[in-house]
């Protein structure tokens, strides 16, 4: 009886360790494939698409028209000045809004300039004096494109001769001319545009 109630005892032991490690396997592989992540999942993946950037550029140039320097820039009573110019949006660019600010310094009263004509359409920028605009398209932008400025000096046929010789024995008149170009894309209007050119 002793021997019988020790083999059950044993016999419950080897069952208890029997059933322990059949538990521990059974954890060690759910804890394996929770790790190791060896559950099979449908899986694709697509072939790598690249996009390469390339960097926007816009470039121009201010000239002169060849052959105005011959013409004389005298102030006369009643006789208008013309100083033609040329800006060059470079092949390659942008599509822009192209400005041109003339600016005059010791200008006489009764002498007045002003942007009109030439290629572009060139039209005054509301609320800056001075300054005109164009719009270049992306087409025109990308293989060069040549604008004509006419200035055109307006002298009043009222400027006397003492205005004149005050003129002339003081500081000389100047007209500065300096083109800008500042990148159409986002960019909706002149405006927009102009304040971006003076704050870079």
């Amino acid at each position: 009886m002793k021997h019988r109630a020790n083999r059950r005892r044993m016999s419950n032991k080897k069952f208890i360790a029997i059933l322990s490690v059949f538990v521990m396997l059974a954890l060690t592989m759910v804890v394996g494939c929770a790790v190791d992540g060896t559950v099979a999942w449908l899986v694709s993946k697509s072939e790598t698409s690249v996009s390469t950037f390339t960097l926007g550029d816009i470039n121009i140039e201010l000239a002169k028209e060849p052959g105005s320097e011959s013409q004389p820039l005298k102030i006369i009573p009643g006789v208008d000045i013309k100083r033609p110019l040329r800006v060059t949006v470079k092949e390659g660019s942008e599509a822009c809004w192209l400005f041109v600010k003339v600016e005059g310094t010791n200008w006489p009263a009764k002498v007045s300039y002003s942007v009109a004509g030439g290629t572009g359409g060139w039209t005054a920028l509301s609320g800056y004096p001075g300054v005109y605009y164009c719009e270049v398209s992306a087409g025109d932008a990308q293989t060069g494109v040549v604008y004509d400025v006419n200035c055109n000096v307006t002298v009043s046929e009222e400027l006397t001769k003492t205005e004149v010789n005050s003129i002339a024995s003081g500081p000389q008149p100047q007209l500065s001319f300096t083109a800008y170009a500042v990148q159409r894309d986002g960019i909706g209007d002149a405006a927009t545009a102009w304040a971006a050119a003076n704050n870079s």
